[in-house]
């Protein structure tokens, strides 16, 4: 059995935790997170069918290939383990942390397992025990980053690597930023600044999704500015997600390209959202 398919040992590393007649762990004390209550049940409805989800995927999982762990790569904040399916399905062997107990179900109904349903923090996890971890869309929810970081810096191998998405540029933000739970956008300078200072060293970061920044800004930002409430509308969700006709096409040729440069190891000057991987220093 390789490296990347071993499991870990929740019983022996962290006893803290119960396994359940559903098959997820659970940690002693559940708290709350910055995420929308219905959350994990809207991006359920759209993922399987989204442009957005297939192309952050194919980008994590370029990513981590390009950088493979030499043990399980932990998930945390994994939603309704979308990525950690592409992830396994990919031969990356994967533990997902999730805290909302519709997003870990979900996970363990895609075939995953193990699924802690906790916070990070709350898991009991020893210091040392991870090979590499994954916050994808997840570090833009914590109201302090710098803390979460150095605390997932411990959890890491000396030389173990955490992989990141984050939202990019702080003058994209809108109420649907304070919808989803943001307490920011990043930029890869105010993101590497961060990771620095919790003693790690950026080895890849671009970039990505490089047609939307005019997209949000005129359908997100501007509305917001003016005053102009979206709200929550499944259908539009499901519209922007998963667009028709020319839109679908112009936008799956545009990402095709930008995956194969993220793929090259090239970066891009632009884009909706940040992709990074950095080592524990």
């Amino acid at each position: 059995m390789s490296l990347m398919s071993m499991p870990l040992d929740l019983a022996s590393l962290a006893p803290g935790l119960e396994q359940r007649d559903n098959g997820l762990w659970f940690a002693c004390q559940q708290a709350r997170v910055s995420y929308p209550a219905n959350g994990n049940a809207a991006c359920l409805a759209v993922e399987d069918r989204s442009f957005w989800f297939r192309h952050r995927n194919r980008c994590i999982i370029s990513l981590v290939r390009r950088f493979p762990p030499d043990g399980p790569f932990l998930d945390i904040g994994g939603g309704n383990g979308y990525v950690a399916k592409g992830l396994t399905d990919a031969g990356i062997a994967c533990v997902l942390v999730e805290p909302g107990i519709d997003g870990a179900q979900a996970a363990r109904a895609r075939g995953l397992e193990p699924v802690i349903c906790a916070r990070l923090e709350d898991t009991g996890l020893p210091s040392g025990c991870i090979a590499a971890a994954g916050m994808f869309d997840v570090l833009e929810h914590i109201e302090n980053d710098a803390a979460a970081l150095r605390q997932l810096h411990t959890l890491l191998r000396p030389g173990g690597r955490l992989f990141l998405t984050v939202p990019a540029y702080p003058f994209l933000a809108s109420g649907d930023d304070a919808i989803a739970g943001h307490f920011r956008r990043y930029t890869l300078s105010s993101l590497a600044r961060v990771l620095a200072g919790s003693r790690f060293r950026i080895e890849f970061a671009s970039y990505m999704f490089a047609p939307l920044p005019p997209l949000i800004f005129c359908l997100r930002t501007v509305p917001s500015r003016l005053g102009l409430h979206r709200g929550s509308d499944p259908e539009r969700d499901a519209a922007e997600h998963a667009p028709a006709g020319a839109a679908a096409w112009l936008m799956d040729r545009l990402l095709a390209v930008e995956y194969g440069r993220i793929e090259a190891g090239r970066t891009l000057p632009i884009g909706g959202s940040c992709i990074c991987t950095a080592v524990r220093e």
